[in-house]
């Protein structure tokens, strides 16, 4: 079974008001597996609900918290690409467990959307990576000490090819 927390970030974002402005919205997560028709058993837990550059190291320390002590070994979130790799690195010293994070650069509810790809990109690498930590996006898996996201490029790539 894969445990998914949804901690918000672009994926769960829906318009605020007529400015563009755009808010945290309840998880996109469920409405994905289920319109995917994924048939793998999952439980859905829901934490902090921010934009990533709002969380704060507090926020980490609770995300850090509720995977170490969850009984799963296989961890998908959700989560805003700003600051994914911070989170990542914070978890890294979690052992014992597969965790793969994951998000869009467009919310979920937008039809050109990359959260649907995303999101079934990373179920199917947590069940085939050996234990540890990593991103999982457009279709690739990086490792948080060696990848940044290209804010120009709208994408995450590698630091340097080490791995």
């Amino acid at each position: 079974m894969i445990k998914i927390y949804a901690v918000g970030g672009t994926i769960d974002k829906v318009y605020f008001d007529g400015k563009g402005q755009y808010q945290i919205g309840d998880p996109e997560i469920g409405k994905i597996l289920e319109e995917g028709l994924v048939n793998i058993p999952y439980s859905i837990t829901s934490i902090c609900q921010k934009d990533s550059l709002d969380m704060t190291e507090e926020d980490r320390e609770e995300i850090y918290k509720a995977i170490e002590q969850d009984d799963y070994r296989l961890f998908v979130l959700t989560h805003g690409t700003d600051t994914m790799v911070d989170t990542a690195k914070k978890l890294q010293t979690i052992k014992g467990k597969t965790i793969v994070l994951t998000g869009s650069m467009k919310p979920a509810k937008f039809k050109t959307s990359d959260a649907t790809f995303n999101v079934g990109f990373a179920l199917a690498a947590v069940q085939s990576l050996p234990e540890g930590v990593y991103i999982g996006m457009g279709g690739q898996i990086f490792h948080p000490d060696n990848t940044r996201k290209n804010r120009e490029k709208s994408r995450f790539e590698t630091l340097t090819s080490d791995y």
